[in-house]
């Protein structure tokens, strides 16, 4: 009885070692087939996004700028449509963008899944500059001089270089800290501006000559610029506003 139970149950157990070996042998070759379609996949994946038209540039979105410059921005992005939008160099399309004077700021990104979206900042002027030769630079608020024309717009205030000093940036930010200071009461007075070095700005205002000196201080100097108008004077010097100077008036200049 024992041998026919041995018997018994090889019998029973045989088959069970056999699918277990089968299972076994099928492994590595199951395996090499999912590593396949993986990837087959992940090629099809990447032909999509890196090849086919399916994501490529359709549409492309320029906002912040308008006439000349829109059109200006448009060619210099130079991204041909078709183009897919996974392959398109966002930083060198920005350095193109960037490449036009009257831009001040541009970011590039992709709108998925077919559009190129260009944000950019444009310049506007803060006043304009006429230098030694007798051109007309149009500046922005950061002392950035980024244009030339025959005749300053309406509204920008004119600032006359006296000097090639006059037109370093140090002197341009200080003209514009002087410009940005006066309240309209005193700046819609302002008739002539001048700029000799970054410490030595000066201007006409009304028939007083304003000597202004340099950025520091701007606040200080228009307080005292204030309690001096009074006294009609032809010249008030606020350029070291400790020691303020007036000429011509019709009272002493204060000491301090």
């Amino acid at each position: 009885m024992s041998g026919v139970g041995v018997r018994r149950g090889l019998a029973q157990a045989d088959p069970r070692f056999r699918e277990r070996a089968l299972r076994r042998r099928r492994r590595p070759w199951l395996r090499g087939l999912w590593t396949v379609v993986a990837l087959a996949v992940l090629a099809g994946v990447a032909w999509v996004v890196f090849w086919s038209p399916l994501l490529a540039v359709r549409t492309v979105e320029v906002s912040g700028v308008t006439g000349a410059d829109r059109t200006a921005v448009d060619g210099l992005v130079g991204v041909p449509t078709g183009t897919p939008l996974a392959r398109v160099d966002l930083e060198a399309v920005e350095e193109r963008v960037r490449s036009r004077s009257t831009i001040a700021e541009v970011s590039v990104e992709r709108g998925w899944p077919s559009t190129l979206r260009v944000r950019t900042i444009q310049r506007h002027p803060a006043l304009v500059l006429k230098n030694p030769q007798g051109q007309l630079e149009v500046v922005d608020a950061t002392g950035v001089s980024y244009d030339t024309v025959k005749a300053p717009p309406v509204g920008v205030p004119l600032v006359t270089a006296a000097s090639p000093k006059g037109t370093t940036k140090a002197a341009l930010e200080a003209a514009l800290s002087m410009i940005q200071t006066l309240p309209p009461d005193l700046s819609a007075r302002v008739s002539s501006i001048q700029m000799s070095t970054a410490n030595l700005v000066s201007f006409t205002l009304g028939g007083v000559t304003v000597v202004w000196g340099g950025a520091d201080d701007a606040d200080r100097k228009l307080s005292i610029l204030r309690a001096l108008l009074p006294t009609r004077p032809q010249v008030i010097d606020v350029s070291a506003p400790d020691s303020p100077v007036t000429r011509g008036g019709t009272s002493p200049s204060p000491s301090r």
